[in-house]
């Protein structure tokens, strides 16, 4: 007789009892029957488990010992195998992570590939790791795809979403997550029938309340057959979408394959070995099934991309927010764990070296015995009545008031006693004998939480946090990649304790302690590679051309350790990390002038490298050279600016590149100057950068072998028509000298005088304000432009129009505006008692400055020596002076335009 052969029996009553078709529930019934005896049968012992279940991990203990098999197949990546061994240096939960930064035979927009199987100490997976790392002659062998295999079957869109955003639950950051058991019911009408009459709020509650309650204290034969059982149910019933029953298919082939190519390679018998994988892998009906299954199913090889392996920092909270669970579940489950690790009296495995791993003899084998019908009996057994534990429920209700009131609730004893009581009466109304955690969280919120939340956290968040918190790993010392082990190490002088969780101060005094100054140079470039936070300034800052001498930071490495495990898989160094980093947003599809010259400002700053800094600074000219819009102007404008100034202080000689990229770039916006003036699309602050390049820099540029006519002859060809272009034209042409200062009070007098122009008057002092940065020497115009438009203005025009005024200048000249203030403080009176004596500076007579000079410039030659002769040298003249004053008015007279090259190039030379 068949080990199912009654149950077969009363199924098929059932059936045809409930079920209205002819055969559609009998077929679901004795299909899910077939699946059980079927996995019951297989030769190599099958573990059925669910991920981070009490029940599951108790039940792997109890069985590892009484068995003690010598290989132990895991559903888990198979290229994960090395990291296990590392998971004794590690404080639990913590995860494995296979990460490539660098894809080839996937699409670019992937990258970077992340892939983690969070681990906790209330799973079976880490028992079945822990027997077999510290157990002689037992070996552990990882059967699931590569993770490479993962993005082959998988989109990276069928990641859970995090909508989380506390910092704990985002630890996993969007990788995809693998884990050993999904066990829930893909139909959605399945879970909201189980749902409504199991009278709970989520699958979580469900599972615990009807799975682990009562596989808890179960035996080995039992647990097997129900999990084989449920399994299967949620297989047959709905197996989900076609891309997800091939996906679940081709996992299921690929582990019995790679198990039968271990077996045939090391000769292990099938009756040693014990597979464990999640329940729902456990019921399978693909032809490759057991030990004696098809081997017609071919492993595509793996892609040629780079992958890197490392442990990372997981939480209670991440590994909910990743794979869908319940906020809080799985602290209920450690709790869980523990209790029952108490209860049944089983003695877990640990690895050694962890907190509390004491090994002890494993007892001799129990022998195996003939698997006999125990699902009959425990499907007909009515539910375990658990005796309420007063004692504990009533520590629970005490511990949660004293919890509310540290954040924040008015809470009292009353409130207890409400608890205590509203937990059991909400058991009861769920038909349970004993109120689970679930329970009274919901009587808690019932009868603390009355209208607000006065503190950081709810209730319910309170009553997670007391039934254990959200653990969260830490990765030891010595299970780190090289590149974190490094950076622990060169921060050893600042005698903090970075691996712990938290924010911790960190004082540099580097004028009395030079050593420190590495420690600097290594905060400075994990600020710039590490997320917000994890190394923060609060004293000190970086610019170039500077030493540092005191500073202070707010470092918590130890909560984002995460991240810094994982810039060990782009490097060895941190310096290596980051070169690459610059060289990739260098050479990156969208990289800018701008953006390249930030990353030789970078290279310069952090690494103080120039052979990176000639290089990224090559690749900036030739970006530069292809560009044909005015949108990076005004930011490669400050950063050749600071470039300059910084090459110029400290260095001999400017480099190379910069030369070549002044000169190119004088060039190259002389060109694009005439459409730009032109162009809607172009910004007066972008255009003004343009000017800002061609007059800043023309003097350099002259000397490397520019011409002065490009910038005439783009000059002229301009027409703008925008006001505040018209106006910025205007500041051009007297930097140029092509117009007098005069002539432009008589446009801007015109301007205020017409009517039919005063409503545009502001976008023509917006171009002037940014005309300053072409022309600083304008400041003073630009008051007077301002003030004479307040004092000729009638109030009936002035009123509307100063909110526009003040509008257009704030967003159009926010950089400017300190120089135009420090301009007015300079011409306006400081004092209220000399405004009504004062006159305004313009309204004096002023020479035309483009008018030749013919009155004492022999006197002030003959009382200057010092000046003539640096003008001399300046000229490479090394005559004697003539003293006749008549001549040297004559000459003056005779050739102006000498005269005034010889002003141009003073002017040139003090810019």
């Amino acid at each position: 007789m068949n080990t199912f052969d009654t149950l077969r029996s009363q199924l098929r009553i059932a059936a045809a009892t409930f079920a209205d078709g002819p055969d559609a529930l009998e077929g679901i019934l004795l299909g899910i029957i077939d699946d059980v005896d079927r996995a019951q049968r297989e030769t190599l012992e099958i573990f059925p488990v669910c991920h981070h279940s009490p029940a599951s991990a108790v039940a792997m203990a109890r069985r590892l010992r009484e068995k003690q098999p010598k290989v132990v197949y895991l559903e888990l990546c198979e290229d994960m195998t090395p990291l296990l061994t590392e998971l004794r240096n590690c404080r639990l939960p913590v995860a494995v992570q296979a990460f490539a930064t660098e894809v080839d035979g996937f699409p670019a927009e992937w990258a970077p590939l992340s892939v983690v199987a969070p681990i906790t100490e209330a799973s079976a997976e880490y028992q079945a790791i822990a027997y077999a790392h510290d157990t002689p002659g037992a070996e552990i062998v990882l059967v699931d795809r590569s993770s490479d295999h993962v993005f082959q079957w998988d989109h990276p869109d069928t990641a859970p979403p995090t909508d989380s955003t506390e910092e704990e639950a985002a630890l996993h950051g969007d990788a995809i997550g693998v884990e050993i058991g999904d066990l829930r019911p893909r139909f959605a009408e399945l879970e909201e029938h189980l749902l409504r009459h199991g009278k709970v709020r989520h699958w979580s509650e469900w599972w615990h309340q009807y799975v682990e309650v009562s596989l808890s204290d179960s035996d080995h034969d039992t647990y097997r057959q129900v999990m084989f059982l449920i399994g299967s149910l949620f297989r047959r019933l709905a197996p989900g979408d076609a891309r997800h029953v091939r996906v679940d298919e081709d996992r299921e082939r690929y582990m019995w394959t790679r198990m039968r190519e271990h077996l045939a390679a090391t000769g292990t018998g099938p009756a040693d070995c014990l597979y464990v994988c999640g329940a729902f892998h456990a019921a399978s009906r693909v032809a490759e099934f057991g030990v004696g299954g098809t081997d017609t199913f071919e492993i595509s090889p793996r892609s040629a991309s780079t992958w890197q392996h490392g442990l990372i920092p997981s939480s209670h909270a991440a590994i909910e927010a990743q794979f869908g669970l319940a906020a809080g579940s799985v602290s209920i489950a450690a709790t869980e764990w523990a209790k029952n690790v108490k209860r049944t009296r089983v003695r877990p495995f640990r690895l050694a070296g962890q907190a509390g791993a004491k090994q002890k003899k494993l007892p001799d084998p129990v022998p195996a015995v003939t698997p006999s019908d125990h699902l009959t009996g425990f499907l007909r057994r009515p539910p375990t009545l658990d005796r309420l534990d007063e004692a504990e429920l009533l520590g629970w209700s005490v511990e949660v008031v004293r919890a509310a009131r540290r954040n924040g609730y008015l809470a009292s004893t009353a409130d207890a006693i409400a608890v205590f009581e509203t937990s059991i009466l909400l058991a009861g109304m769920r038909d349970r004998a004993k109120p689970t955690p679930y329970d009274f969280q919901d009587a808690a919120v019932t009868c603390i939480e009355k209208d607000t939340v006065p503190g950081r956290r709810d209730v319910r968040r309170i009553v997670e946090i007391m039934m254990g918190g959200d653990r969260v790993g830490q990765v030891g010392y010595d299970a780190l990649p090289p590149l974190a082990r490094d950076v622990h190490d060169r921060l050893v002088p600042l005698n903090l304790k970075l691996q712990q969780r938290g924010v911790q101060r960190a004082l540099l005094d580097i004028a009395s302690q030079p050593e420190l100054e590495r420690c600097s140079d290594l905060l400075w470039m994990l600020r710039y590679l590490m997320p917000h936070g994890a190394a923060r300034p609060i004293m000190g800052e970086r610019r170039l051309g500077e030493r540092p001498i005191q500073e202070s930071w707010d470092l918590a490495l130890g909560t984002h350790q995460r991240a810094l495990i994982e810039l060990g898989y782009e490097g060895v160094s941190i310096e290596q990390v980051l070169e690459q980093r610059l060289r990739r947003t260098a050479n990156g599809p969208q990289a800018t002038a701008a953006t390249v010259l930030a990353a030789v400002e970078d290279a310069t700053l952090y690494l103080r490298s120039h052979r990176l800094a000639g290089e990224l600074g090559t690749r900036a000219l030739e970006v530069l050279e292809t560009e044909r819009g005015t949108v990076g102007a005004p930011e490669v404008l400050r950063r050749v600016r600071r470039l300059l100034t910084f090459y110029r202080t400290s260095e001999p000689v400017l480099p190379a590149w910069i030369e070549s990229f002044v000169k190119t770039g004088y060039a190259h916006y002389c060109t694009l100057l005439p459409a730009a003036f032109t162009d809607e699309d172009a910004r007066v602050d972008q255009v003004a950068a343009m000017l800002g390049f061609l007059f800043s820099m023309e003097g350099l540029a002259l000397s490397l072998g520019c011409d002065r006519t490009q910038l005439e002859l783009a000059l002229a060809q301009s027409h703008p028509k925008e006001p505040a272009k018209v106006a910025l034209m205007w500041a051009a042409q007297v930097q140029l000298g092509h117009l007098s200062r005069a002539d432009l009070r008589a446009r801007c007098d015109e301007l205020l005088a017409n009517p039919m122009v005063l409503p545009a008057y502001p976008r023509y002092l917006s171009g002037l304000v940014h005309a300053l940065e072409p022309a600083p020497g304008l400041a003073d115009f630009v008051v007077e432009a301002v003030s004479n438009a307040f004092a000729r203005l009638p109030d009936p025009v002035l009123l509307p129009w100063l909110p526009t005024l003040i509008s257009t200048l704030r967003a159009g000249g926010a950089e400017l505006a300190p120089l135009l203030i420090r301009e007015a403080g300079r011409i306006f009176p400081g004092r209220l008692a000399a405004l009504d004596e004062w006159v305004p500076p313009w309204q004096t007579e002023e020479p035309d400055p483009i008018g030749p000079r013919t009155s004492g410039g022999v006197s002030l030659l003959a009382a200057h020596p010092a000046t003539r002769d640096a003008v001399a040298r300046l000229l490479a003249y090394e005559g004697t002076w003539e003293t006749s004053e008549p001549r040297g008015a004559a000459l003056v007279s005779q050739f102006p335009d000498t005269a005034l090259a010889l002003a141009g190039l003073l002017a040139a030379r003090a810019r």
